[in-house]
């Protein structure tokens, strides 16, 4: 049976139709953490380089060497042996890329497939199509970006062959989502519907595409005509999300929900099972995160994103031990910023600064890979840079993904960034708006309460802090500590 539209949780009717920007190069990125930018094949071999020496650093022995190495290699034959189709096919991945999944099919299986199928049949368009968003799909789930220009060169072949058919614009649009060159993903996808207003992963690049620029309330219609036209799980998810961002808990987790009873494939069900996961966290009810984590990791023990948040429960609920063994198999086979910056401070609250630092310098090596493959990473590196790194390079950062796009999340990266740089009153304003949709976040409100403790405000600083941990008490091992810290001694570090 048809999955079931959702109903009663929308915003407000159906746009009848988008208003496209128009469309640029997807490559365009922004000031690098160290200052500097990595473009090119120089650019790429540079940063493999970098990644394979961190990686020989953390020891011959240790489990995750082979696959960071693994990932700058992959990253040094793109770049030494230009843009190729890897005939003998990828290895399977896990997790998350973006609000949702485009498709519950793995991408891994697709691949080899369709570059069989395309060698017998060269003009095949909607081949073409088909192998450009398998490899977006795959660079997202194993973390690898050097996967995207050939994606790239998929895409554009199925537009030489057919231009402007809705499959090639719909895999251009999620290909400059997952670089975060959302403004080109929002064209390429009304681009995509003006010829196939019915295309599921043009609707869902819509979506994700305005939240991403901070356009809520055009993203809340989007999901709507979405869930109009396409219901099913990748609408299901992205609706969820929208309405969360406008504090809309109870909705979200009833779509989510909606959506785990709609799911069919073991992949769709460890998707929203997670999702429900991190839901529950961001809620502070870790009960709960852990039974939908555990229900994740029993249809997928693959999902690294369900491995990833029960780390975080398990650290929060004080079983340390337990989440550095999870969090080191997440990192071991996918070294993104994420859980290389979580298990960091764990490393850091238990005393190992080595081993620390290990995580944090391997967060800029993986930054400059996904610059060399195109990927806007500020915002991803610009709040561990203001914690772990250096402070005058997440300013810039943080202020570059502002100009490029106005959100909540880039509102606290910015207002951090100046905290950290001791720009406390100019930081205020951008902490406030982080807050501003209704968006219930401890991180938000912990950096809210310190940049308010900084400029005097007392009385609303002690409230804000006591709201982060009351909203999730384990929210991060180093920023719940300094709340804990400040609300004990009111004038320490003023």
């Amino acid at each position: 049976m048809a999955p079931q539209r959702i109903t009663g949780a929308g915003s407000g009717p159906a746009e009848a139709s988008g208003t496209p920007p128009g469309a640029v190069s997807p490559g365009a990125g922004g000031a690098a953490v160290s200052g500097a930018r990595l473009t090119g094949s120089g650019g790429r071999s540079a940063a493999a380089r970098r990644f394979a020496a961190i990686a020989r650093r953390r020891g011959a022995g240790r489990a995750g060497c082979a696959v960071l190495l693994a990932v700058a290699l992959t990253a040094g034959s793109v770049a030494l042996g230009g843009v190729r189709e890897d005939r003998d096919g990828v290895a399977a991945g896990a997790a998350r890329g973006g609000p949702g999944p485009l498709s519950a099919a793995g991408p891994d299986a697709g691949v080899p497939a369709l570059q069989a199928r395309l060698r017998a049949q060269p003009r095949d368009f909607g081949g073409w199509a088909a192998l450009g968003l398998a490899h977006v799909e795959q660079a997202r789930t194993d973390g690898d970006p050097s996967r995207y220009p050939r994606a790239e060169q998929a895409l554009r072949r199925s537009l030489d062959l057919n231009p402007g058919n809705d499959q090639a614009l719909a895999g251009h649009a999620a290909l400059a989502a997952a670089r975060h060159a959302f403004t080109d993903a929002l064209a390429y996808a009304d681009r995509a519907l003006v010829a196939n207003p019915y295309n599921e992963r043009a609707l869902c690049s819509r979506i994700d595409a305005l939240v991403e620029l901070g356009r809520y309330a055009d993203a809340a219609r989007a999901a709507d005509t979405a869930d109009a036209r396409r219901p099913g799980v990748p609408v299901f998810t992205r609706y969820a999300y929208v309405r969360e961002l406008h504090g809309e808990v109870g909705t979200a987790r009833r779509v989510l929900e909606q959506a785990l009873a709609a799911a069919s494939s073991p992949a769709d069900v460890a998707y929203v099972a997670t999702q429900l996961g991190r839901l529950a966290w961001d809620q502070g009810d870790h009960g709960a995160a852990l039974r939908h984590y555990a229900r994740a990791l029993a249809a997928d023990d693959t999902h690294l994103p369900a491995l990833e948040g029960r780390a975080r429960v398990k650290a929060a609920s004080g079983d340390r031990a337990g989440a550095v063994r999870d969090l080191e198999a997440v990192v071991a086979r996918h070294p993104l910023p994420g859980p290389l910056v979580a298990l960091g401070e764990l490393y850091e609250v238990r005393g190992e600064t080595a081993k620390a630092r290990e995580q944090y310098a391997l967060v800029d090596a993986w930054t400059a890979l996904a610059r060399a493959g195109g990927v806007d990473v500020d915002l991803d590196t610009a709040l561990a840079a203001a914690d772990h790194g250096d402070r005058d390079a997440a300013l810039r950062a943080a202020r570059a993904e502002w100009d490029r796009r106005r959100t909540v999340h880039t509102a606290d990266a910015l207002a951090w960034a100046l905290h950290v740089n001791g720009r406390d009153e100019e930081a205020l304003p951008y902490a406030r708006r982080a807050s501003a949709t209704g968006y219930r976040n401890a991180v938000f409100l912990h950096h809210l309460g310190m940049i308010e403790r900084a400029v005097g405000r007392e009385e609303d600083a002690r409230r804000h802090l006591s709201a982060a941990l009351d909203l999730n008490p384990g929210f991060s091992p180093l920023g719940a500590r300094e709340a804990r810290a400040a609300l004990k001694s009111p004038e320490a570090g003023r």
